[in-house]
């Protein structure tokens, strides 16, 4: 048995799938498939195991999954639908004509005539038939031709990362949803908390139509077991403080575990399973190869700069303060590395920023309102230069909510 197919990051954990603390939300999606005019609608932190699950939940026979990435019209999506299914579609269709010529000229029937574009010159004794083939494009009913493949069926179509597309195409996609939904086709769309409503927004009219399951990041107990599993499998035996440190760098997501627990296999250079029992100290320079070969999967250095950067200043510089390690930075460096800081967390209020950033700084440190502003700032121009939502300041509660568990992980790491 290999590591990788033990800790599979990405992909389906065939060795190392835990699902018990599922199981309410597992019958909760079956009865919402088995009404069959009801859309499921999926909701959870980016890399939070929705795939998984529904491909758990009802198997890969009859689930038809999709993206919402770089759809740029409805029927391209129905396309792709069409493509797993096996559905040929043309879009080019012949049609047979037959030209007929009669006369009462001394031609025979059997005589060779050819017969020209225009008039037909001279006489005729019997009469001629002439076929011709043509082709010409037409237009493809996609809702139509769906509801004919799969209504009625045990076929679902999944539609992963609804959120990454367009809202004007969104509101017409919602609209042929209800309308096959009526016709006995299963949807289930996937997104992340603050995109759950997109699929309303779409089309109002499927609100009391929709069944929603909502996903959080896994618990610390939960993820740990991934690890227990996994690592007996590969008869590796770490420490419970190992164990905890790989749990907390997670940050509730079992993608991440696992990408964590690969790295650990590889860096302990056990690939296989040991034939005898290979020991996985609580070593902080192990742990750290471990995080930074996980690194090289959370590429976030090029928003993570901008962040840094702040937006651009007018007049004079903005202050800068100096840290109890000696390295100086205005507001904006010395939040990145607030967040960075131990313990790993993904939700900060207030005062718990302050907090931290006080701590890390010799003498004066950023006044509240200027941490609170650097939030603001640096969230519009994290999620402008993701083109996604990875970070969120609520201003009127005060709480910075960092939205995918690779960018706390790439904060603390690089």
């Amino acid at each position: 048995m290999k590591a990788k197919d033990v800790f599979t990051p990405g992909g389906y954990p065939t060795h190392t799938l835990i699902e018990d603390h599922l199981l309410e939300k597992q019958q909760q999606l079956l009865d919402a498939l088995d009404t069959g005019t009801t859309l499921v609608s999926i909701s959870g932190p980016s890399k939070s195991g929705k795939t998984v699950f529904v491909r758990k939940v009802l198997g890969t026979d009859n689930l038809i999954s999709v993206t919402g990435a770089g759809i740029q019209s409805v029927n391209e999506l129905w396309m792709r639908v069409f493509d797993l299914l096996g559905t040929p579609i043309s879009q080019v269709q012949s049609k047979t004509g037959t030209t007929t010529v009669t006369g009462s000229g001394k031609a025979s029937a059997g005589a060779s005539i050819y017969v020209a574009k225009g008039n037909v010159e001279g006489s005729l004794s019997a009469g001629y038939s002439s076929a011709s083939q043509t082709t010409e494009a037409f237009s493809v009913d996609m809702l139509a031709l769906l509801k004919n493949e799969i209504g009625n069926t045990d076929f679902v179509i999944f539609v992963d990362d609804f959120h990454y597309i367009s809202r004007d195409i969104q509101a017409e996609l919602a609209r042929q949803i209800k309308d096959a939904i009526a016709s006995g086709c299963k949807f289930i769309c996937a997104s992340v908390p603050y995109h759950s409503d997109d699929v309303i927004r779409g089309n109002s009219d499927l609100r009391g139509r929709i069944f929603n399951i909502d996903f959080d990041y896994w618990d610390e107990p939960t993820l740990k077991r991934i690890a227990i599993k996994g690592f007996d499998l590969l008869n590796i035996s770490p420490s419970d403080e190992i164990l905890n440190r790989l749990v907390k760098e997670s940050a509730g997501s079992p993608q991440l575990m696992h990408y964590l627990c690969l790295n650990s296999c590889y860096e302990l250079d056990t690939r296989e399973k040991s034939i005898v029992a290979k020991p996985y100290p609580n070593d902080p320079i192990l742990l750290e190869k471990v995080c930074r070969r996980t690194l090289a999967s959370a590429d976030y250095s090029s928003i993570v700069e901008k962040m840094k950067e702040g937006p651009k200043v007018r007049g004079s510089d903005r202050k800068a303060y100096i840290s109890k390690e000696g390295w100086q930075g205005d507001v904006y460096v010395f939040l990145l590395k607030a967040l960075a800081s131990d313990p790993p967390n993904l939700t900060f209020r207030y005062a718990e920023l302050v907090k931290r950033v006080s701590e890390l700084c010799q003498g004066d440190s950023p006044s509240g309102s200027s941490i609170t502003s650097a939030c603001q700032h640096s969230t519009a121009i994290a999620n402008d230069a993701a083109n996604n939502n990875i970070i969120e300041w609520d201003q009127d509660s005060d709480v910075l909510d960092i939205r995918d568990p690779y960018l706390l992980f790439f904060l603390r790491w690089d």
